[in-house]
């Protein structure tokens, strides 16, 4: 059976809006970041998509962008979707989180892209035994949404990371994946 799942990213943070790059490090969401979340919901609403279950990262950016744009809905938060754990360069500057030098290599101290990859690969066969045939909403971050980009498409990380709509400009009110 498929499984839709309707990908959503957290809104903007303060550190977001600082040119920083959070990591594991809790980030708070900023005003612009609640409206995002709050126009989101408003968007998802208007399209009537409903949801079986919301998965959220374990992280208050991404369980705050959820709550406000989804408040009917109970979620379950799931450390696997955290974003990737960039060790020493959390809370650095974003021009220092390379991903193309860290796909097999870990970020100093931290964890690598392929680290990732292999937590959302364990999440979505919990996904697939559970919810097959429903549809789940996540919000959570950019590494885990690379990650199902490259699990999903089977496409290379750098190529995930060449399309990724944070260089394109192509930002839309979720992205969706099909599983089975």
């Amino acid at each position: 059976m498929k499984t839709r799942i309707i990908y959503f990213v957290h809104g903007t943070t303060t550190d977001n809006a600082a040119k920083l790059c959070s990591g594991w490090k809790e980030a708070m969401l900023n005003d612009l970041g609640k409206e995002q979340a709050l126009n989101l919901g408003n968007v998802i609403r208007d399209k009537k998509i409903e949801f079986d279950v919301i998965f959220t990262s374990d992280l208050k950016r991404a369980i705050d962008s959820s709550d406000i744009a989804f408040p009917k809905y109970e979620k379950i938060r799931d450390s696997r979707l955290r974003e990737c754990n960039y060790g020493s360069l959390d809370g650095e500057h974003k021009s220092l989180v390379i991903y193309e030098e860290h796909i097999e290599e870990n970020f100093p101290d931290g964890e690598s892209l392929l680290d990732v990859e292999m937590r959302v690969r364990d999440f979505l066969e919990d996904v697939k035994s559970n919810y097959a045939g429903r549809v789940v909403g996540i919000v959570a971050h950019r590494a885990p949404q690379l990650a199902l980009e490259v699990i999903t498409k089977n496409i290379s990380w750098e190529e995930a990371i060449k399309n990724d709509w944070r260089k394109t400009g192509d930002w839309q009110p979720g992205w969706e994946y099909i599983v089975e």
